[in-house]
């Protein structure tokens, strides 16, 4: 089944193609869908950084692709830089400096070989592959936790667009969607820059899924009113202890949905699970540019003096988690 909704979403955020990268610019959605191509590790690092694609494991996906257009491959300090600016990008989501790693490993255990780029290439389509094999996984073992008939809320774009294959969170509602089940989903349009209005919105649409598009301040009104059946996010970053960090308003949707007794999931690969990490305290939260809260596409919507504080994360306690859904079934927070 996971092939056949592969093939429903009618998008691929990024792609390698004759020795470039291609990626879809979600800056530009919905009202724009337009490819381009990166030649460079820069141009990588700034397609990451200005949010032309984002979501944890496409954006490690994309710095895998990045690495592999170092001009000299062999030449430890270009090599050594490409690293370094790409792991600098987003500090908070684990899978750019997983995805770094695990290619640096892999160059240098075939750095004696002629075609090192090569060998580059097929990791990281490893990479990209195996993340939508494990997508397809969580949507599945996902699928067994939504009912016949659900209204699911789900908060910024954990979809094709975020992954490199049906997503996580929203991966779930495809796969609950297009094996007959009745649902609904509540998208709310997580300020500041709208990933759940620009991108979520625009996904279910393409899949003809049903959805209403909501302020992300309405959730509590919708739970208050029995509304919601229950809450599927994503992660950037899970601890050891399982506290998480995820789009900022993520912290605040577990709180309501604590309150009114509905369960409250997180839906991620393992390779957003940070082992080093002990507990939430210890992830860095990016801190993004003030301009993000000051306007709304480009329009300005505050004074441009504005004092702002605008983390792009903030992170979940473990003990509001009804579960996490890895690949390999759904894990209980501890205790």
């Amino acid at each position: 089944m996971s092939i056949n909704i592969q093939n429903k979403l009618g998008f691929t955020p990024a792609r390698w193609d004759n020795c470039r990268l291609v990626i879809l610019d979600q800056r530009r959605l919905p009202n724009q869908e337009e490819y381009i191509a990166l030649t460079t590790p820069s141009d990588a690092a700034q397609a990451i950084a200005d949010l032309a694609v984002r979501g944890a494991p496409l954006v490690g996906i994309v710095a895998a692709y990045g690495l592999c257009l170092v001009k000299d491959p062999k030449n430890d300090n270009d090599f050594a830089s490409a690293c370094q600016m790409l792991a600098a990008t987003r500090p908070t989501a684990v899978n750019l400096t997983w995805a770094i790693q695990r290619m640096n490993d892999v160059r240098s255990q075939n750095l004696s070989l002629r075609h090192v780029k090569d060998i580059l290439v097929d990791e990281a389509r490893k990479i990209h592959e195996e993340d939508a094999a494990m997508c397809a996984k969580i949507g599945e073992h996902g699928n067994s936790l939504v009912p016949d008939g659900a209204h699911i809320l789900t908060h910024c774009n954990t979809g094709g667009l975020a992954t490199g294959g049906i997503g996580t969170a929203l991966g779930i509602v495809y796969t609950a969607f297009f094996s007959g089940k009745r649902i609904h989903v509540w998208v709310d349009e997580t300020r500041p820059v709208l990933q759940g209005a620009r991108l979520t919105a625009w996904e279910l649409s393409k899949a003809g899924i049903p959805y209403t598009l909501i302020s992300d301040n309405a959730a509590a009104r919708l739970m208050a009113d029995n509304k919601v059946s229950l809450v599927i996010v994503g992660a950037d970053r899970i601890a050891a202890n399982f506290d998480f960090a995820n789009k900022i308003g993520t912290y605040g949707l577990a709180v309501l949905a604590r309150h009114h007794g509905i369960p409250f999931y997180v839906a991620a690969p393992s390779s957003t699970f940070d082992p080093a990490c002990s507990d939430g305290k210890s992830i860095v939260i990016e801190q993004r540019h003030p301009d993000e809260i000051r306007k709304i596409g480009g329009v300005a919507i505050a004074p441009s003096d504005s004092t702002v504080y605008n983390p792009a994360f903030d992170v979940t306690p473990h003990e509001l988690l009804s579960g996490v859904i890895t690949q390999d079934g759904v894990e209980s927070p501890p205790k």
